[in-house]
């Protein structure tokens, strides 16, 4: 049975009447596992382990009042009303300013400002990929990308990371075996810093080898860098989109470091592709929000996005170790765990032979012990074994740590742990 059929099985009249003229590509829209344990993780009680969300205790709420105000005041007539569909241009300047600390600066005609980076991963998917195209995404990866390949009709294929990342020798063979079977592979999905869900990072050594490899093979990249911003050694890793401009797009975000509320991000792309990203953008927004622009750009501006940057990812830091310490305490013997250097992640590996085989099934008696997580089947499309269709994330599950207190996050390791070894 198809999810349409399940969701006709329990429609009603009005609703199956509607749900019947849906289009095909409706099949592949996927709710969100965040979204799923939302009200769940608002519970009284409830340790929440599940949503990556930037903390925004430390944004200094009185200065941003007051910018905004000042902006209303004096710039409300702009920045209330439709803007380019390209961006601000103030602001897309600063991108390329601060996007040369990962190795090179685009061009200004090069950025499309968008609704949040998944905006642009939506344009970018509806732009280069036909129904049954091949994106190949790392093994596992952002939930959030995977319903918007499926939404395309996308055929998604998985490349395990390992502890380095995405192995280039493993990508250039998926890629010559998807030819072999006729398909056409249109590009490479890959998140290289603090990955979601896994909190990885790309080796150093890799990413130039990564590059040639698609460059060769004529695969587009679609570089997603939402946490570069926020490493633990404040350092800034270099973008897969400086070692190949022409044939990388690059995403970024606003989200993680200042705010997802405001809903801005960008890509970068040749300028006459990058206009198409705009006209398809357009079809959707018509403009991304001014007012939002001009709210991020003030924030850059006025001296206060560098050193927020630092106080956060320090305090991210602190609790990554607070998780970490708490999973070397409480664990089942056997269960492994990754170890960011950055971003919001960490991902947790059962022992086989352990109680659950699935970590999906630990999720409901984890809410009956006051913590809620993310099975590692989210982040997973299904493959064929032996005729059977089977998740390979299934003893898997990500815990996110950046907005919750680092006591909070030690007694609800805790209580997950308990649940996982009863």
């Amino acid at each position: 049975m198809t999810k349409i059929e399940e969701l006709l099985a329990n429609a009603t009249p009005a609703e199956a009447r509607i749900m019947n003229h849906f289009a095909a590509r409706a099949e592949g829209f996927r709710p969100s596992a965040v979204r799923d344990v939302f009200e769940v993780a608002m519970r009284p009680g409830i340790i929440s382990l599940a949503g990556g969300n930037p903390d925004l205790d430390l944004l200094p709420l009185g200065e941003l009042g007051a910018m905004s105000a000042r902006i209303i005041e004096d710039e409300g007539l702009e920045v209330l009303q439709y803007g380019s569909g390209a961006g601000l241009e103030e602001l897309a300047q600063l991108v390329c300013d601060f996007m040369g600390s990962e190795g090179l600066s685009p061009q200004l005609d090069d950025i499309q400002m968008t609704a949040g980076s998944q905006m642009g991963l939506d344009l970018a998917t509806k732009l280069f990929v036909n129904p049954g195209d091949v994106i190949l995404a790392e093994g596992p990866t952002y939930t959030g990308a995977l319903g918007v390949f499926e939404g395309y009709q996308a055929d998604v294929r998985q490349v395990p990371l390992d502890a380095d990342g995405l192995d280039p020798v493993a990508v250039e063979q998926a890629i010559a075996e998807i030819r072999a079977e006729g398909k056409k592979v249109k590009f490479l999905y890959t998140i290289p810093n603090f990955q979601n869900p896994t909190g990885i990072t790309l080796s150093d050594q890799r990413r130039a080898e990564l590059v040639r490899v698609c460059r060769e093979a004529d695969v587009l990249i679609v570089e997603d860098n939402p946490y570069g911003q926020l490493s633990f050694d404040g350092l800034r890793r270099r973008s897969l989109y400086s070692y190949d401009p022409e044939n990388v797009l690059y995403l970024g975000s606003f989200s993680k470091v200042f705010s997802p509320g405001v809903r801005v991000g960008w890509m970068v792309a040749p300028l006459r592709v990058r206009k198409f990203l705009q006209i398809a953008g357009e079809a959707v927004t018509i403009c991304p929000s001014v007012l939002s622009q001009r709210l991020v750009l003030g924030f850059m501006r006025e001296g206060l996005w560098e050193p927020h940057t630092r106080r956060t990812a320090a305090l991210y830091q602190q609790r990554c170790q607070a998780v970490l310490d708490a999973c070397e305490k409480y664990m089942p013997e056997g269960t492994t765990w990754t170890v960011p250097a950055g971003g919001f992640f960490t991902w947790l590996t059962l022992p086989e032979g352990g109680k659950f085989a699935d970590a999906a099934d630990a999720l409901a008696p984890a809410i009956e012990a006051g913590v809620v997580f993310i099975p590692g089947s989210a982040f997973y499309e299904q493959v064929e074994v032996d005729g059977a269709l089977v998740n390979p994330g299934a003893n898997q599950l990500r815990i996110a740590f950046s907005a919750v207190e680092p006591e909070v996050l030690t007694e609800g390791v805790k209580r997950l742990s308990q649940v996982l070894a009863a």
